[in-house]
């Protein structure tokens, strides 16, 4: 029979984390489940995050290790596994994952999201260094420079909207 869990946390990014520190505080018999290698998720690609209270100028691998580590400290278990799906019977959830399945009475999905790609040449390898998905959390670096937003719709009238206030100029 396999091992009841009072929560199963799907996703190890900085929703993840927050999820298992404040599981392991409720002491819930717990663990998270990570697809990736290293615990962070999209904050790992950003170079430089610079608007985390208390921690100005870290970058994004560093602090995904510090969510990743206070998680830890509380006692926090991680697997690696890539999950296929969940089934739902007699009040209980069974998370099949590739490697192994876990039962628990309760599952926290926290599997982030996704940036729509351009596809252009050098988005890949500046992507945080000067390639950015969101003005809000990037916009005070491009202070005084030439900015571009690429999109339609809310979203990109609202960043354009952030940046014009700060950059010198900006092509929408």
């Amino acid at each position: 029979m396999n091992e009841i869990y009072d929560v199963v946390i799907i996703g190890s990014g900085p929703a993840g984390l927050t999820a298992a520190v404040y599981g392991k505080r409720a002491e819930l018999k717990m663990v998270v489940i990570e697809k990736e290698v290293a615990s962070g998720g999209q904050i790992l690609n950003t170079y430089e995050v610079d608007n985390y209270p208390g921690l100005p100028g870290i970058n994004g691998f560093d602090l995904g290790m510090k969510f990743r580590d206070h998680a830890e400290k509380l006692g926090a278990d991680f697997v690696t596994d890539e999950v296929l799906r969940i089934e739902a019977a007699d009040g209980e959830f069974t998370v099949v994952g590739q490697e192994k399945s876990y039962v628990t009475k309760s599952v926290i999905i926290a599997t982030g999201a996704l940036y729509r790609k351009l596809s252009v040449v050098g988005e890949k390898e500046l992507t945080g260094m000067g390639v950015s998905y969101c003005a809000t959390c990037d916009g005070a670096f491009f202070r005084n420079k030439v900015a571009a937003v690429v999109g339609g719709g809310d979203v990109a009238i609202e960043d354009a909207i952030f940046l014009s206030r700060m950059c010198k100029k900006r092509c929408t």
